[in-house]
């Protein structure tokens, strides 16, 4: 009797330990299929590129370095640098990263003004009129990037319409086209939806009681906004933030579109390196410095999910 009971009492605390293990292999087998393809579909042609770009010319990279030009080629097991030497002693690549780290600092400044303008007037109004800017604020995200470019392009040209409307007041309007500004333009265009979402429910999840609790102590608006509403909508600020300068600093469409020729953004030039130029390692360089450049910028991201999770408990 004693010995079936304590088989029993075996069993019944082993279930839920097996029950466990059931859950983490299942778990596990689940999420294999998505990890073997992003190995194999983005993992490895990462590395094959790091390769290719410090020399290692053989296996997979083998076709590209024969049809390639200015291809530079290990010694042995040594890896070169000389494709990036080429890249970082242009002028020109100098002055495609400036042009590039000058718009994602201008655009994403101003599409985080507007956001924060947006959903400030939101959460703190309300109304028709908020309710609106809201509307209006997401309508690019239903238009295609390509249209929107294309419009900025036309409408900021020489014979556009905003100097054919400024003409018929005796001025002479500004010609954005093909010029930094335009690429401005349309990147905040594009990038100011999400950030408007991302900042709005930000600011409307700060406790009505907090805010009534400072407007009964005297405090105004700014006090309000500056002292409570920001400090507590900073990491939906920073997520947005983020997100919209890794956009934009990898973009390629706007600044093709509505950019000048030289100096370019650098996911033009790496295209017109491995396009125009057949020079894939040198391509592969200016793809390393955006994807270094993003990811020091995710790190903001990473900063602020962490601080969240800290705040809530989780971790």
């Amino acid at each position: 009797m004693a010995t079936a009971t304590a088989t029993t009492a075996a069993t019944t605390t082993d279930r839920p330990a097996r029950a466990a293990r059931r859950s983490a292999v299942a778990g596990f087998l689940l999420a294999v299929p998505p990890v073997v393809v992003v190995a194999l579909f983005v993992g490895v042609p990462v590395v094959l590129a790091l390769a290719f770009s410090v020399g290692f010319t053989g296996g997979l990279n083998s076709v590209i370095a024969a049809i390639g030009q200015n291809v530079h080629h290990a010694d042995g097991a040594l890896p070169t640098f000389a494709a990036y030497g080429d890249v970082f002693t242009s002028d020109g690549f100098w002055q495609d990263f400036g042009l590039t780290l000058g718009v994602t600092v201008a655009s994403t400044a101003i599409v985080i003004v507007l956001a924060g303008g947006i959903g400030l007037y939101l959460r703190l109004h309300g109304g028709l009129l908020a309710r609106l800017l809201a509307a209006v604020a997401i309508v690019p995200l239903f238009i295609p990037v390509v249209i929107a470019s294309w419009t900025i392009l036309t409408f900021y040209a020489a014979d556009g319409f905003l100097r054919s409307l400024l003409a018929q007041f005796g001025i002479d309007g500004p010609v954005w086209s093909y010029s930094a500004v335009a690429i401005v333009i349309g990147s905040a265009w594009t990038s100011l939806p999400f950030a408007v979402l991302m900042v709005a429910s930000g600011l409307q999840s700060v406790p009505d009681a907090l805010i009534e609790a400072a407007r009964d102590a005297g405090a105004g608006t700014l006090r309000i906004v500056r002292t409570i509403l920001l400090p507590l909508s900073a990491v939906p600020i920073v997520i947005a933030a983020t997100f919209t300068a890794i956009g934009v600093i990898g973009s390629y469409t706007v600044p093709y579109f509505t950019g000048p020729n030289a100096p370019t953004m650098l996911g033009v030039a790496l295209t017109s390196y491995f396009t125009a130029y057949n020079q894939p390692q040198q391509s592969l360089v200016i793809a390393f410095v955006v994807f270094l450049a993003a990811a020091g910028i995710g790190a903001l991201y990473v900063w602020a999910n962490f601080r969240s999770a800290r705040s809530e408990g989780r971790i």
